[in-house]
């Protein structure tokens, strides 16, 4: 492994930078609480762990390979991402009309919440996660060197890095809540937060397949 230090700052930028998975660890810890926000994050970094396994297996390139299996997980993750968006901003309505339970609701949510489910799902099933472990990792191993060991390395190393992040945003997100759950900056947040994952999953769905 060259240049691990390098690898650790690019890995703290790429995790930094907004994408499904801080839209949906955002839209949990808004709506069910800190929680539900751990609960996303820890689906996340789950998911990450079967990433890292596959690519030091060499799984994630049978993937890249085949076009039928990327495009069948770039599907089936476009649509789950759309089917969230979606839920997301059709709670906006159910919200507008069952205002004077809102407390009992989310309780409600706390204890059948499928924040982990969503967490872990939506970045399972990010075929571009599965393309980036195998783009990115590889700059960092010498060439003709066994990838195993500093694949599982990098691997451990990126889902710690996402975790401490999601720790801290999760924190950071919960502290300002009683301003981000007022009803109307929460309906304008969660509305922000169906839109975005449309988005990401429109975008997903018109990937193209990488040989």
């Amino acid at each position: 492994m060259v240049n691990f230090y390098a690898f650790v700052m690019l890995c703290v930028f790429l995790i930094i930078l907004p994408g499904p998975d801080t839209a949906i660890v955002t839209k949990n810890t808004i709506s069910v609480g800190k929680s539900g926000g751990f609960k996303a994050a820890l689906g996340t970094c789950c998911a990450l762990c079967i990433h890292t396994s596959a690519a030091t297996l060499g799984l994630s390139a049978i993937i890249m390979k085949s076009a039928l299996l990327f495009s069948v997980l770039k599907y089936v993750g476009a649509v789950y991402l759309l089917y969230l968006g979606i839920k997301a901003l059709w709670s906006l309505k159910k919200n507008d009309e069952t205002t004077a339970s809102v407390e009992v609701d989310t309780k409600r949510q706390l204890k059948n919440t499928s924040c982990f489910k969503q967490g872990f799902f939506t970045n399972l099933l990010n075929p571009k996660v599965a393309v980036f472990f195998l783009t990115f990792l590889p700059q960092f191993v010498e060439s003709g060197s066994n990838t195993f060991f500093p694949f599982l390395i990098m691997g451990s190393t990126y889902i710690i890095l996402t975790a401490v992040w999601f720790l801290l945003y999760v924190s950071l997100i919960n502290r300002i809540s009683a301003f981000m759950k007022r009803p109307k900056t929460k309906k304008i947040i969660e509305g922000i937060t169906g839109t975005i994952l449309i988005g990401f999953g429109i975008k997903l769905a018109l990937e193209k397949v990488h040989n």
